[in-house]
C-alpha cells in the first residue's frame, strides 16, 4: 500500500527523532507516523558455546635416533614436506653392511648345500641328520642376515608419515645418542583442535557437530570443522569435558600449539527471526509492533511474543509471530498503538538505515 505524500512530513521528525538529520519533503501532513519494516523469516538457528582450544597436529613425532653412532648424511631442509619412507638422514653403517654382505653369502652357500642334501636324503643316499644339520646352518644364516639388516636400518631415519619436518637440531658429523632430538616431524593435513566445555553440554556433545574456529594469529580467518571425539572422564575440579575436533588444513597455515577461540554449533534448528531491534521488553516480558495490513491504512498493533536463543543482530522467536508478518524495526518510539502507520521501506535485513532512507517510499506500503 503507497503512502500518502504528506505522510512524509511526520517521516522529516521521525528522521531528526532518529539522529539522521531533516530531508526535504513536501508541506503537507498526515498523521502516520513514518515506519522501516522486516518481515518475520525462517533461518537456520544454532545454539553456540564459546570456548578456547589449542591446535595439534594429525599425527606428530620427534625424530629420535635409536643408536649411538655418527651422522655421515641429512637429506632434509628445515620446514621440508617429506612422504612416507623417506629418509632423512643416515648414520655410520660401513661395518654393519660389510658383516650384512658376509651373512648374505653364507645364506647363500647354507641354501646350496641344504638344497644338495635335500634330494639325497629323500632316495636315502644321505643320513637323516645331515639334512637336519643342513637345513639348521641355513636357517641360522637367515636369522642372522635379518638381523644385520636390522642393525643397517636402525642407522637410517625414515619418516613414518607424509607431513612437514621442522627446525632440525643435529649437524653433520655429530654424534648423536638414543633419545637425542633429530628433528620434529608433523602431519598438518588436518588438525586436531583440543578445547573443553562444561559438562552441561554434555548430552550434546556427539561426533559430527560442526564448530567454528578463529585464530587472531591469523588475523581472524575462519575455519571450519566437526567434533571427533569426547573424553571419557569429566575434570572432578573444573567440572569441564575435553572435547576433540578435527579441523581440514588444506592451506597448511595451521600450525600445532596455535591458540583458537571455537563456537561449538549445538541444536541446529529452523527457526523464526526478527530483527532485535524489534523487540520492546517490558520487565521479563518481550513484545513487537506488527503492523496490521488487514484495513486502509495499515495500523500498528502490539503483540507479546516469547523468544528463544540470540545471535548477533537477530532473535528467535518461539511464540507469537508468523513468517512474513512485518514487525517495525525502526520508528517503535513513535509509532502509536492503533493509529495508521506509514511504512518507508522493507528491510531485507542487511541494508543500511541510510540508504533504506534513500528508497522512493511510493515502492512499498
Amino acid at each position: 500500500m503507497k503512502p500518502h505524500p504528506a505522510s512524509l512530513a511526520g517521516l522529516a521528525v521521525g528522521l531528526a527523532a532518529w539522529g539522521l538529520g531533516a530531508v526535504a519533503v513536501p508541506a503537507t501532513a498526515q498523521e502516520a507516523t513514518p515506519v522501516i519494516v522486516e518481515a518475520a523469516r525462517h533461518d537456520r538457528f544454532v545454539d553456540r558455546v564459546e570456548a578456547l582450544g589449542t591446535l595439534r597436529a594429525n599425527e606428530s613425532v620427534d625424530l629420535t635416533a635409536t643408536v649411538t653412532d655418527t651422522v655421515t648424511a641429512i637429506h632434509f631442509e628445515d620446514g621440508q614436506r617429506v612422504e612416507a619412507g623417506h629418509v632423512l638422514v643416515e648414520m655410520t653403517h660401513t661395518e654393519q653392511y660389510a658383516l650384512l654382505e658376509e651373512a648374505r653369502a653364507t645364506l647363500a652357500e647354507a641354501r646350496l648345500q641344504y638344497e644338495r642334501v635335500r634330494p639325497l636324503a629323500q632316495r636315502g643316499a644321505a643320513s637323516r641328520t645331515l639334512l637336519d644339520e643342513r637345513r639348521r646352518e641355513y636357517e641360522t644364516a637367515q636369522a642372522r642376515v635379518r638381523a644385520l639388516e636390522s642393525r643397517v636400518r636402525d642407522r637410517l631415519i625414515v619418516a613414518p608419515f607424509a607431513g612437514v619436518v621442522g627446525l632440525r637440531s643435529i649437524s653433520l658429523g655429530a654424534l648423536i645418542e638414543p633419545g637425542d632430538l633429530i628433528a620434529p616431524l608433523d602431519d598438518d593435513s588436518v588438525m586436531k583442535l583440543d578445547f573443553t566445555v562444561p559438562s552441561t553440554y554434555l548430552a550434546t556433545l556427539v561426533p559430527g557437530l560442526s564448530i567454528e574456529a578463529r585464530a587472531p594469529a591469523l588475523g581472524g580467518d575462519h575455519f571450519e570443522g566437526t567434533v571427533a571425539s569426547v573424553d571419557s572422564r569429566i575434570d572432578p575440579v573444573t567440572r569441564a569435558v575435553r572435547v576433540r575436533a578435527l579441523v581440514p588444513n588444506p592451506r597448511r597455515i595451521l600450525k600445532p600449539g596455535l591458540l583458537m577461540t571455537v563456537d561449538l554449533l549445538k541444536n541446529p534448528r529452523e527457526a523464526l527471526v526478527i530483527p532485535e531491534g524489534a523487540l520492546i521488553p517490558r520487565g521479563r516480558e518481550n513484545s513487537v509492533l506488527v503492523v496490521d495490513r488487514s484495513g486502509t491504512p495499515p495500523v500498528a498493533r502490539l503483540r507479546p511474543v516469547t523468544i528463544g536463543a540470540r545471535r548477533p543482530g537477530e532473535v528467535e522467536i518461539l511464540e507469537g509471530l508468523a513468517a512474513g508478518e512485518l514487525v517495525v524495526t525502526h520508528g517503535t518510539l513513535r509509532a502509536r498503538l492503533g493509529e495508521p502507520v506509514s511504512i518507508v521501506s522493507v528491510d531485507p535485513g542487511d541494508t543500511p538505515l541510510t540508504d533504506l532512507l534513500r528508497e522512493d517510499p511510493g515502492r512499498s506500503g
